[in-house]
């Protein structure tokens, strides 16, 4: 009797935890549109670049873009920390000033590294933005509040997400105002060096009693997670996924009323 007694307990907490906001009266709005993910690349175009930013605004989609801080306070558009993969340079854009990063160019069109500022003046409001913080070595506080301090005055919508909880939080905290949503995976499945303990708390979603996101990023291929089933069903929290690559998985996580991020065919 103590055990089941227990064992209820444990699982009411759990699911306290699981709590997000589901009454942000703007997310509603993010449903209506498709995002290109790191805007609509390809051969020619490279992933995070102001081409591939243009070319999902004239497609009429929305777009994902990630995030990093620069030695300066600046904000640069980049998925990777280092520049290898994307500029051929093995050097942390963290590392780099406003001016040193314009001393490097994208692999393939040999187009400058974005600042996010350039792509805000590009879309000025025309087509809803999914943001990721990519926050490095604990500059999670700092890269949250320069994007914010950039978004000021932006008349468009947007969301911010990160796979650091502490992103969200301090959005939580200080600006409870903006779209906040916790990007994750079935990180058991991963063979990431996290601690184990992490991987728990971040796949099955108990990091919502320290962010209460608006919205969960989950991975296509994971999204029928125990905890994520919760999430979506029990609390209503909307589901954003990533990253869908063929018709047939947009086509089911559409039909499962998740907002869709997609790339390598155009829905």
């Amino acid at each position: 009797m103590w055990i089941a007694l227990i064992i209820i307990l444990l699982f009411l907490a759990y699911l306290l935890c699981l709590k997000g906001r589901n009454n942000h009266p703007k997310v509603h709005l993010l449903r209506n549109w498709n995002y290109a993910h790191r805007g609509l690349h390809d051969t020619d175009r490279p992933e995070n670049s102001m081409s591939a930013f243009g070319a999902a605004l004239d497609a009429g989609f929305g777009i994902e873009l990630d995030l990093h801080l620069l030695k300066d306070g600046n904000i640069a558009v980049m998925h990777d920390s280092s520049l290898k993969r994307t500029a051929g340079i093995d050097v942390a854009i963290e590392g780099l000033t406003t001016q040193e990063l314009a001393q490097y160019s994208l692999l393939v069109s040999g187009e400058p590294i974005p600042l996010f500022s350039d792509v805000l003046q590009l879309y000025q409001g025309k087509a809803p933005m999914i943001i990721e913080l990519k926050c490095v070595d604990g500059n999670h506080a700092a890269l949250c509040k320069a994007v914010c301090k950039q978004l000021e005055g932006y008349d468009g919508l947007y969301c911010l997400e990160s796979f650091d909880p502490r992103c969200i939080h301090w959005l939580r905290k200080n600006r409870p105002d903006l779209i906040r949503g916790q990007l994750s995976q079935n990180w058991m499945h991963s063979k990431s060096k996290m601690p184990w303990i992490l991987k728990v708390i971040m796949t099955y979603h108990i990091s919502n009693i320290y962010t209460r996101p608006d919205f969960i990023a989950y991975c296509y291929a994971d999204r029928k997670t125990f905890g994520t089933e919760i999430c979506r069903k029990f609390w209503k929290i909307q589901g954003v996924s990533w990253t869908l690559r063929t018709p047939q998985e947009y086509g089911m996580a559409t039909k499962e009323e998740w907002i869709p991020i997609f790339e390598k065919f155009i829905p």
